[in-house]
């Protein structure tokens, strides 16, 4: 039965409200970039900063384990029975739901490719009708629901019998790239070992902050018996998580038409809340941060193009000569800057590969002890999970080392590039006639000076380290349980297991081997294209308004004083633009203390 929407969230619309003031500053920086000439920037500003925006959503996951009402949870969050329950945890596929006009599903594959199916064959797929679950990344799923029509993805995961057996991928991918995960808890049986380790060992070190609880199937039980269950539950979550964020739910309720009663419109207006003040302010602050960056560097432009008024244009022609020809000297520099970071990210990999072999030499050495000393029933059951878990283990220390070395790499690269653009910044001043103080000033303002280590360490090294580790298990962990099932494995399981067991560490990191290399590579082919980028930076920005002068001269469009009018038009333009992106970020934390102060409903 479908239920009534609720209204579009306050939150959230006041969250895109704030993003469209973003964006109309970030196009007029765009339309100063234009009017300069500056043509790569206005290119950057549209694409890295105002299409980033306008494309991002929110990532809400869901986990919890089989038999938690969690498809139920789903479905009432969207407003009515989209997902087929019932569905099994060993196949049941992820699902991506997404806002469209009228229901849809696609099939992902593991490549990438994306293959439409009926809607009416959706539920079929689910239990394992649609492809084979090794072909199979996730079902996409489009839904008109109110809640996913403000940006949000709905990630719901599998349901598994014990989440220590979850997929790799959700616990090291989806999660740490989630903006807030809720975890679901059966009224009936409120935390339970096996959620109690996983919340300790999978889940807390990466989304502690962004973990909301919540209790399914809360209409099953008493008011006394409701009590009771919200006290357990927040005092035994307390002992893992500090001020847990606890709201019981009846979905059936939901579904029925009580959203209020229910519970679900005080998740959801927390959950808005939180994507809007918490996850939403960082987003558009990292944008406004980027932008007033933006416009330190049209500051240059305007200078260039106030200067360039006063020159003639063979004198400009000759500038321009000068400058690219200063440009192709770099070459040289630039190309000793690749070298070294191509030097050294090989003895990374170098060491990296040397770690794997000791650690895959180390777990078979013990192999025949742990395989000895189980049952052997227990041993068919887990020596597949033992397996992973020495693997996730190893990972998250060898990839938080990559991290440290990779972290180090890009630093002392940006400190070589930023003494290379100081030098550049000092010719091309000489060659503009410009004071060479104040370009070198603006140099600093380079964006990696305040960016590529951030982009994947800054602030941010532990998720960093939990993605590449996913990376990692992505491949290892479905190669260590397709072997045993390929095994056929019976009442001779442990003469097997010790047979069986070290070819499965090997050709897991037969896996592993090239997926650390591609992770490392990832990083480093960014930081190489910004070592190009920034060393061509301020040639190609002064060049490019040279350029524009230079053609509005050649189609002779206006005089000196007009000229002169228009750039002292744009530096005024580039002036109120620059005030609006440092009132919208000063606003922007202006109500945190409000927001702080109000209690979520339910804890």
């Amino acid at each position: 039965m479908s239920t009534t929407p609720a209204v579009p969230p306050p939150a959230l619309d006041a969250f895109f409200e704030r993003r469209d003031d973003v964006v109309r500053a970030l196009h007029g920086l765009g339309d100063v970039a234009s009017a300069l000439g500056t043509r790569s920037l206005r290119e950057r500003v549209d694409r890295e900063l105002v299409h980033k925006l306008e494309e991002d959503r929110f990532h809400l996951v869901v986990v919890g384990e089989f038999n938690h009402g969690k498809t139920t949870f789903v479905n009432a969050l969207l407003g009515e029975a989209v997902l087929p329950t019932g569905v099994t945890p060993t196949t049941a596929a992820i699902h991506h739901i997404r806002y469209a006009e009228h229901p849809q599903a696609t099939v992902v594959t593991t490549a990438g490719e994306r293959r439409a199916i009926p809607w009416e064959q959706a539920a079929r797929f689910a239990v394992g009708g649609g492809a084979s679950s090794e072909d199979v990344d996730y079902l996409e799923i489009g839904h008109p629901a109110p809640l996913l029509r403000e940006r949000i993805l709905l990630v719901d995961t599998p349901g598994v019998n014990d989440l220590s057996l979850q997929r790799a991928d959700i616990t090291y991918s989806y999660i740490p790239r989630a903006d807030a995960v809720l975890f679901l808890l059966d009224a009936g049986q409120i935390l339970k070992e096996s959620e109690r380790v996983f919340l300790h060992d999978k889940l807390l070190g990466a989304s502690r902050d962004k973990i909301v609880f919540v209790i399914t199937k809360w209409d099953l039980l008493s008011a006394d018996e409701r009590r009771e269950a919200l006290a357990y539950a927040k005092n035994h979550l307390a002992e893992l998580v500090k001020d847990p964020v606890v709201y019981p739910v009846s979905a059936p309720s939901a579904l029925a038409g009580d959203r209020e009663g229910s519970g679900l419109n005080a998740l959801v207006a927390h959950l808005t809340r939180f994507l809007a003040e918490e996850r939403g302010r960082i987003l558009l602050d990292n944008a406004l941060g980027e932008g007033l960056g933006v416009a330190d560097l049209l500051d240059r432009g305007v200078d260039a193009s106030r200067r360039s008024i006063q020159m003639k244009t063979d004198e400009i022609e000759r500038r321009i000569a000068a400058l690219e020809k200063d440009l192709a000297g770099q070459a040289g520099t630039i190309e000793q800057r690749r070298g070294r970071i191509r030097e050294d990210v090989a003895a990374i990999k170098t060491g990296t590969r040397k770690d794997l072999d000791r650690f895959v030499d180390d777990v078979i050495r013990q192999l025949p002890n742990v395989i000895d000393s189980a049952k052997p029933g227990e041993l068919k059951q887990y020596l597949p999970a033992f397996l992973e878990d020495a693997y996730r283990q190893w990972a998250e220390d060898e990839t938080r080392e990559i991290a440290m070395q990779l972290e180090q790499l890009a630093e002392k690269t940006v400190a070589l590039v930023r003494e290379d653009a100081h030098e550049n910044a000092r010719r091309v001043a000489g060659m503009m006639g410009a004071d060479a103080r104040r370009l070198d000033v603006q140099v600093d303002t380079i964006r990696y000076d305040v960016g590529v280590v951030a982009l994947m360490f800054g602030g941010v090294a532990l998720m960093a380290v939990n993605l590449m580790a996913g990376g990692v298990l992505a491949v290892a962990g479905p190669a260590i349980f397709a072997m045993f099932a390929r095994g056929r494995i019976h009442e001779e399981f442990k003469r097997r297991a010790n047979e069986l067991a070290p070819e499965v560490m090997r050709e897991a990191a037969k896996k592993v081997a090239p997926k650390l290399d591609a992770l490392i590579d990832e990083f480093v082919q960014k930081l190489d294209a910004w070592v190009v980028s920034a060393g061509e930076e301020l040639h190609r920005e002064i060049v490019e308004v040279l350029h524009a002068t230079k053609d509005a001269r050649d189609a002779g469009r206006g005089d000196e004083q007009t000229a002169t009018a228009q750039v002292e038009g744009q530096a005024a333009a580039l002036a109120r633009v620059r005030d609006v992106l440092v009132k919208l970020r000063a606003d922007l934390w202006a109500p945190r203390m409000r927001v702080e102060a109000s209690a979520p409903v339910g804890t």
